[in-house]
């Protein structure tokens, strides 16, 4: 997962996957081919880890990769995963192998800093969307491991207060417009979510709009159909029915929804973490996010296995990613923290076991990936950071801000 953009305490808990894992772990095999002993590396893998769940999970993955292998993989949690990935770049000791966002790919493949996974074994496995979140020119530079989306949260009691029906779900923007205007009352706002690119950017898809052109080689931040979206978003905030995080006091979209400050919010699937944990009184269903003048659109977000080019053991790291991406580890995985397989057979079973969450999965038909540009992730956090006064604010000015920083690092 990405775990820069999901708060710490949101993932699912549960001990009953973490003892699901655990055998699960001791039981997958990928077929690897055979080692001799006495022959066998050591392998170091760098994760940023979402909690304990996630930790022992991987874990335990990795024990079951050495007795399957008789290659050592290490696991270490980072305190810093983007600090301690940069610099053991710097200092031309890194990890094997590591936890990527799509967002760092461009940045440290054009650097030389990785390895390209062009030939990994199960590579043909994962979504079509994935694959493209981690290539850059031409060369796949992590394996995924797993993703989420976003989706429309909402309050079910507070649905059925406000007179509507599962037969109101919106399917448009002016029917999402319309159901938040009924559900704001009683001091409880219609719709929320975070004061960023990273949530409110699934208006511009929807638009027809995004952040550069279709050869990546312009950016279109202030393009037309991203006014669009963002004069939407005003018009909603100007009739009081839509909500910053921000303005309400909230850190995120969970918090503000947990805490019933508004009745609907945009947030992605690690909203379950939260709710089943602090919020457990608080019914709520999970829906596709309504489509706008140029159809359905969400946010993809990402988390792979890198491979450092310096690493001296290249062949069993990738036998490593290999085993990590496989289809029952990723599973197991999905059981134990919550997170969605990036293997494209797994969908099935993982609707079968978390039907209440399909909305999630079924928005990787349709989903974006923030392009993989060198230095994007500095552009978008500046986006971030002028979305926070867009109660106030033209949206025009924001994003010829922006359209001009990232115009600058495509040049």
């Amino acid at each position: 997962m990405n775990v820069h953009r999901i708060p710490r305490s949101v993932r699912w808990r549960a001990s009953l996957a973490l003892v699901m894992v655990a055998a699960l772990a001791l039981t997958t095999g990928v077929a690897l081919g055979s080692r001799q002993t006495g022959q066998a590396s050591t392998i170091t893998a760098l994760i940023g880890s979402s909690g304990p769940a996630e930790t022992f999970a991987v874990n335990n993955a990795a024990k079951a990769f050495t007795k399957r292998t008789g290659i050592e993989l290490k696991v270490v949690v980072a305190s810093d995963l983007g600090q301690q990935l940069a610099q053991g770049f710097a200092s031309g000791n890194p990890p094997d192998i590591f936890y990527l966002g799509n967002d760092q790919v461009a940045t440290y493949a054009k650097a030389g800093d990785l390895a390209p996974l062009d030939n990994l074994k199960n590579v043909k496995s994962f979504y079509p969307s994935l694959r493209a979140a981690y290539t850059y020119k031409g060369h796949l530079y992590a394996a995924p491991k797993d993703f989420s989306t976003l989706a429309l949260v909402l309050n079910t009691n507070a649905w059925k207060k406000a007179g509507l029906t599962a037969k109101s779900y919106p399917k448009t923007w002016k029917q999402l417009a319309a159901v938040a205007k009924k559900l704001t009352r009683s001091g409880q706002t219609g719709l929320c979510t975070g004061p960023e690119f990273h949530r409110l950017g699934v208006f511009m898809i929807q638009a027809g709009g995004w952040l550069v052109s279709k050869d990546g080689k312009t950016a279109t931040v202030n393009s037309k159909a991203n006014q669009n979206a963002f004069n939407f978003v005003k018009s909603m905030m100007k009739a009081g029915s839509f909500k910053l995080t921000n303005q309400i006091g909230a850190g995120w979209g969970g918090e503000a929804f947990g805490k019933q400050q508004c009745a609907m919010t945009i947030e992605g699937n690690w909203i379950a973490g939260a709710m089943t944990h602090d919020y457990p009184n608080v019914k709520y269903k999970a829906v596709e996010l309504p489509a706008g003048p140029a159809g359905k659109g969400t946010l993809q977000y990402d988390g792979g296995w890198g491979l450092a080019a310096a690493s001296k053991n290249k062949a069993d790291a990738m036998a490593a990613i290999s085993y990590l991406t496989a289809s029952k580890v990723q599973m197991g995985n999905a059981k134990a923290f919550g997170v969605m397989p990036s293997v494209k057979a797994n969908a099935k079973e993982w609707k079968k076991l978390y039907p209440q969450f399909a909305a999630f999965l079924t928005g990787a038909d349709y989903s974006r990936s923030i392009p993989t540009i060198p230095d994007i992730a500095t552009v978008l956090g500046d986006f971030n950071q002028q979305l926070q006064g867009l109660p106030q604010s033209d949206p025009k000015p924001i994003l010829n801000r922006v359209n001009g920083e990232l115009q600058s690092i495509l040049k």
